[in-house]
């Protein structure tokens, strides 16, 4: 397969978990109406986005994976024959949660999961109250679209995890977000392309949108999607997403372009990872 038409999503907090849900449904249902052969939901998808605040509430939100939200997905996935990359909150036992992302084949099979590494704790981000530290290591998934990653939003700051999945062979990394305004608009302008030249390979980053003030008031923040996929030469494949609009993207990526960048720049040729022991250095 040269070419894969991807789809990721952008959107605003609903107010319930079932409506966010519905509306992935329906959008996954468009994308494979579309052509889209894999899509790809915001961080979190179903709920708020509660490290805004330190709240035992929110606890609730977690679940097994797999587990209820994955496989009403992964039966969707069977029906459309799309492969979907599904960011959840994970309960793996009361106590032990994670930022997660699940990867179901488009024939409705569970392939495994991605337990984000990074876990920031600053205003507004107080995510170590509900999440621990990712320990699956970076997997690659065999999926019907090819190889793919995931990265999830803070990993995007830690060039590490970008290459770690490029040696695993991933051809396309996941990158879902919830990004709010700041020093982070000009991070997302580069950060994701300059991962893609450096790792030859595709990044599709996505980020929540909107305000979400009918859960925090006066504390909510207003993410600013600006979802866009990347090449490995560093271009973006289409226009960059809305900052202000839902949206479903799509977009077609063609593979054999790996080859060709990786060929005319020999970054794995040329690595040093003899003189490279003080980056993993305590």
């Amino acid at each position: 397969m040269t070419v894969v038409r991807v789809a990721f999503t952008q959107a605003t907090w609903t107010g319930d978990k079932e409506s966010m849900i519905a509306l992935h449904e329906a959008w996954t249902r468009e994308a494979a109406s579309a052509g889209a052969q894999v899509i790809c939901f915001q961080e979190l998808f179903y709920g708020p986005y509660f490290g805004i605040t330190q709240d035992t509430a929110y606890y609730d939100y977690a679940e097994s994976v797999p587990g209820p939200t994955t496989e009403r997905f992964a039966a969707l996935a069977a029906e459309l024959g799309i492969v979907i990359v599904l960011p959840v909150y994970e309960e793996d036992q009361p106590g032990v949660l994670y930022n997660t992302a699940a990867v179901i084949d488009a024939d409705g099979t569970y392939l495994g999961k991605y337990r984000k590494h990074h876990i920031p704790h600053l205003p507004k981000f107080w995510e170590k109250f509900y999440f621990r530290p990712g320990n699956l290591g970076y997997p690659v998934f065999e999926t019907a679209v090819g190889k793919i990653g995931v990265n999830i939003c803070y990993d995007r700051h830690f060039p590490e995890g970008w290459r770690v999945l490029a040696l695993n062979g991933a051809e396309i990394v996941f990158n879902p977000n919830a990004t709010a305004p700041g020093i982070s608009n000009k991070l997302w302008e580069i950060e994701q392309p300059a991962a893609a030249v450096a790792n030859g390979y595709f990044v599709v980053a996505n980020n929540r949108v909107g305000l979400e003030d009918n859960e925090y008031g006066d504390e909510a923040v207003a993410f600013y999607g600006s979802s866009y996929a990347v090449g490995p030469d560093g271009n973006y494949v289409g226009e960059v997403g809305s900052s202000t609009e839902d949206q479903l993207l799509i977009r077609d990526l063609d593979l054999d372009q790996i080859r060709q960048v990786r060929e005319r720049w020999q970054f794995f040729r040329d690595r040093r990872p003899d003189a490279y022991g003080a980056i993993v250095a305590p």
